[in-house]
């Protein structure tokens, strides 16, 4: 379980979240939406310590990462994969060497015992015969199978994703949902994505938590949102006549 409490931020005087209290079940897939600008990529990127907090507390499994001095959140970090918006994988390195990475980095494998693993990650992704290939000489879809490779590597208790289905046509977004699940399921990995994606929330979503302007505007369920008299959630749910007929179709 991760639990945020009373988290604050701002940059450069401009607050971006306000007094931010939740929590991301564990084994689940939670996912935090709103619309941009709204401060939930800050609040991801707050939780895994890319951004120091002004004020507040984060917890992994009451593990309080916000006092930890830097040798005792490395070791936290050891437990976290990540899904950069993008893939941020490095495009001078090949497939596999962007999965070893971070085994490399934190594991204390040996190069064979790290490139094994490598290999079966990617297997697990469905990456298969395309080690030694570049990320320029790959598809978006197949980029987003090898970052979750990587993010899987060290066998993390905790999956952050950031707009992992950003760019890609619709029908390679739902196999990325699925595999998500599928990973979720197989490991029992706590996992928190950010997403505009409506259609993800609705086909993998566990918990469901709502940023509004840099607050906690709302948090329920697939099954619940459709029917919340919270004017925000209403707005950013029901933005588009699509949203609008599958409304109709998941209430008749």
């Amino acid at each position: 379980m991760i639990e945020v409490s009373h988290l604050t931020k701002s940059f450069d005087g401009t607050r971006i979240l306000t007094d931010v209290s939740a929590v991301f079940e564990e084994g689940k897939i939670n996912f935090t939406i709103g619309k941009s600008g709204s401060g939930k990529t800050v609040l991801l990127k707050s939780i895994v310590g890319l951004h120091e907090v002004d004020s507040g507390n984060i917890y992994f499994h009451g593990r309080n990462f916000t006092t930890m001095n830097i040798k005792q959140r490395k070791n936290i970090r050891k437990e976290i994969g990540m899904v950069f918006q993008g893939s941020a994988l490095f495009d001078s390195s090949t497939l596999e060497e962007n999965v070893m990475f971070p085994l490399k980095m934190f594991s204390g494998m040996s190069y064979d015992e790290c490139r094994d693993r490598a290999n079966f990650c990617l297997q697990r992704v469905d990456v298969v015969g395309k080690n030694h290939l570049y990320p320029s000489e790959i598809s978006g879809g197949m980029q987003k199978r090898v970052a979750i490779a990587r993010a899987i590597a060290l066998n993390p208790q905790y999956l952050f994703c950031d707009e992992p289905n950003s760019g890609l046509d619709p029908q390679t977004a739902i196999l990325i949902d699925n595999l998500i699940k599928e990973i979720v399921q197989e490991y029992n990995i706590t996992t928190v994505i950010n997403t505009h994606d409506m259609n993800s929330v609705m086909e993998i979503a566990d918990k469901i938590i709502f940023i509004h302007e840099g607050k906690l505007w709302w948090q329920g369920t697939k099954d619940t949102i459709w029917t919340t008299d919270n004017v925000e959630v209403n707005k950013f749910i029901f933005a588009s006549e699509l949203t609008k007929k599958i409304r109709e179709a998941y209430i008749d």
